[in-house]
C-alpha cells in the first residue's frame, strides 16, 4: 500500500468516527429537547464527502508522490478541526441541532470565526487533493462544496438568528 492510500484510509477512518461522534451527540441533543433544521439537505454532505474520500482513493491507488509542505498544511488543518470538535464538546454534530433556550459556544476557535469548521472543511477538500497531485479533484469538489455550504449556511443562521 502507497503511502497517497494510507493517507487517504486515514482521513476516511477519522471521519467514520466523527460521524459516531455526531450520531451519539445527535441523540443526546434530540433527547435534551434540541430540533433539527434542514434535515434535508445533510445527505447530500454524506454523498459529497463520501465522493471526495472515494475519488481521492482511486487517485491514490496510482501512487502519486505526496507534496509534504501542502501535507503538514492539511496536518494542521487537523489541528483545527479537532480544536472545533473539543470547542463545542457534546454540541459538536454534523447536523445542525439547536437548543433554543442555550447561549451559543463562544470559546475556541468561535471567538475569532461564526463558522470555522466550514471554513477549516473548504481548505480540506482543496488541500488534501492538491497535496496528492490531484488538482481536478480539488476544483470539483470545492465548487461542489461551495454550493452545499452556502445553502447550509443560511440554514444554519436562520436556525441560530434567535440565539444571537
Amino acid at each position: 500500500m502507497s503511502w497517497a492510500v494510507g493517507l487517504v484510509l486515514l482521513v476516511a477512518a477519522q471521519r467514520l468516527g466523527e460521524v459516531a461522534l455526531a450520531n451519539r451527540n445527535t441523540r443526546r441533543l434530540l433527547a435534551a429537547g434540541g430540533r433539527e433544521v434542514g434535515a434535508r439537505h445533510y445527505p447530500l454532505f454524506i454523498l459529497l464527502h463520501g465522493a471526495w474520500l472515494a475519488a481521492l482513493l482511486w487517485h491514490a491507488l496510482g501512487a502519486p508522490t505526496i507534496d509534504l509542505p501542502l501535507l503538514l498544511v492539511f496536518l494542521l488543518l487537523q489541528v483545527g478541526r479537532v480544536w472545533v470538535i473539543a470547542s463545542l464538546g457534546r454540541y459538536w454534530t454534523t447536523r445542525v441541532i439547536t437548543l433554543d433556550d442555550r447561549p451559543l459556544v463562544r470559546t475556541g476557535p468561535f471567538r475569532y470565526f461564526e463558522h470555522p469548521n466550514y471554513l477549516i472543511v473548504v481548505l480540506e477538500i482543496a488541500v488534501l487533493p492538491i497535496c496528492l497531485g490531484a488538482p481536478w479533484i480539488a476544483l470539483v469538489f470545492s465548487l461542489l462544496n461551495a454550493a452545499l455550504i452556502a445553502f447550509r449556511l443560511s440554514v444554519e443562521n436562520q436556525a441560530l438568528a434567535a440565539r444571537r
